[in-house]
């Protein structure tokens, strides 16, 4: 009864995350002989395959979307808000494919996306046109995903990095940006918290901005029997967000409540998530 339970909750989770190709698409991943650029112990690993990825996820689409430009090209071009599970299920399968993929599966996704980010142009609200291919931009999405990915797991994770391997987790998410794109991508978390500070003239709220964030944690598209613990998700990703990233978002500071309910919620609902998600354990019978 046990295992029925957890392989209903992991096909749920995972339909959910992956689509309807994610069966095929983990298979074909996994499966594949091939040269891959990580190993199972790599920190990138690691983290890309932790239920912490899940809170992460959440964090990094809130910080993304004080940079005015970046938020125009997702607003005016990405459908989040018509088809978000769509837009998910694309980015989940874009971060399995460079992670764990053969390089020959890696670099065919990386190409994709860059031909996709060559029409991505427009202008914002305020007048500035924006290009997804901008190094600049690329460089932007990359450190608001690695930031949050990485606080997610220090906090969330199962097996938490060492700060040796926080520098390595920093240093090989950052390949797939350069290759993206990205120009002056950071090798350590030194070098991270540096590059994120140098944005912070560039961050503001709009009203794209605080759409967002209202549709993400107020009206998500999710079933309502998941409500409850994608609550648990939304909580804890903002409770990992800085104040000052906060205000423009209009999002409170309880870091009362943040340090103890939250906390605790979110850990609560990372476990479960990697509890169902994880292999059951073979009959020995």
């Amino acid at each position: 009864m046990i295992e029925r339970v957890r392989g209903q909750a992991a096909s749920a989770i995972f339909a959910r995350v992956a689509g309807p190709e994610g069966e095929g698409r983990r298979a074909r991943i996994h499966g594949t002989q091939g040269e891959r650029r990580f190993t199972p112990d790599d920190p990138v690993w690691r983290v890309h395959g932790d239920a912490s990825m899940f809170v992460g996820g959440i964090r990094a689409l809130l910080l993304q979307s004080l940079h005015p430009l970046a938020m125009a090209g997702v607003d005016q071009h990405s459908g989040f808000r018509g088809d978000p599970w769509g837009r998910l299920q694309r980015t989940s399968g874009f971060i399995a494919e460079t992670t764990f993929g053969t390089v020959e599966h890696a670099d065919r996704a990386i190409g994709a996306v860059r031909r996709i980010h060559e029409r991505v142009r427009g202008t914002a609200d305020d007048g500035g046109e924006y290009a997804a291919s901008d190094p600049h931009l690329l460089r932007w999405v990359h450190l608001a995903e690695i930031d949050s990915f990485l606080r997610a797991h220090d906090r969330y994770g199962a097996r938490p990095l060492d700060p040796e391997e926080r520098d390595v987790y920093v240093a090989q998410a950052g390949i797939t940006a350069r290759l993206l794109g990205a120009d002056d991508v950071p090798h350590d978390t030194a070098e991270l918290a540096a590059a994120l500070a140098s944005y912070r003239s560039d961050l503001r709220s709009t009203p794209a901005a605080r759409a967002a964030a209202r549709f993400m944690l107020l009206s998500p598209p999710v079933p309502w029997t998941v409500r409850a613990p994608y609550g648990l998700l939304a909580a804890a990703a903002v409770g990992l967000l800085p104040r000052w990233a906060r205000r423009p978002l209009r999002l409170p500071w309880l870091p009362v409540t943040e340090a103890t309910a939250v906390r605790a919620g979110g850990v609560a609902v990372t476990r479960a998530i990697g509890w169902a998600m994880a292999p059951a354990p073979r009959s020995t019978t």
